[in-house]
């Protein structure tokens, strides 16, 4: 969007680090659900057969600030790189879509000149090319002259 690339070694650790902290947070609830505690209560302690559920309920606390925390390396990384990351390149993932064949960041109308289509978005492979990607853009050998006729 704004032509630079992210640092990728942050956002593996913020990827790991969200991974790990969404599933301490969510994935407890199933346990305390299976255990009897209701959704939305104001006061668990207050019932005696939840207070045996209780330290899962602080496990779920912890896990959920420490992942509100773990925002923070995207958070970093995303203004660092918007200022000094790396120009972004044309299609850096080989993707088959027409959206990675317009320039970084993308000018007014979004194609210097507009694309030719020779297949669908989706069809990536062919026996005829090398790679296991297919632009819709690249012609194959007998296309351009088919859809000249």
């Amino acid at each position: 969007m704004f032509g630079r690339t992210m640092n990728e070694t942050w956002g593996r650790i913020h990827f790991v680090l969200t991974y790990i902290f969404f599933n301490g947070a969510f994935f407890p609830m199933h346990f305390l659900g299976v255990g009897g505690h209701m959704r939305r209560i104001y006061n668990p302690t207050q019932y005696e057969f939840l207070q045996p559920l209780q330290p899962i309920n602080i496990f779920i606390t912890i896990s959920a600030f420490i992942l509100g925390l773990s925002q923070i390396p995207f958070v970093v990384n995303f203004f660092w790189s918007l200022f000094a990351g790396k120009k972004a390149e044309r299609n850096p993932w080989q993707a088959n879509t027409l959206e990675w064949t317009a320039p970084s960041p993308p000018p007014h109308g979004n194609y210097e000149v507009t694309p030719t289509v020779y297949r669908g978005p989706y069809e990536y492979s062919s026996p005829l090319v090398k790679e296991d990607w297919l632009p819709q853009t690249k012609p194959l050998e007998g296309e351009a002259a088919a859809r000249a006729h």
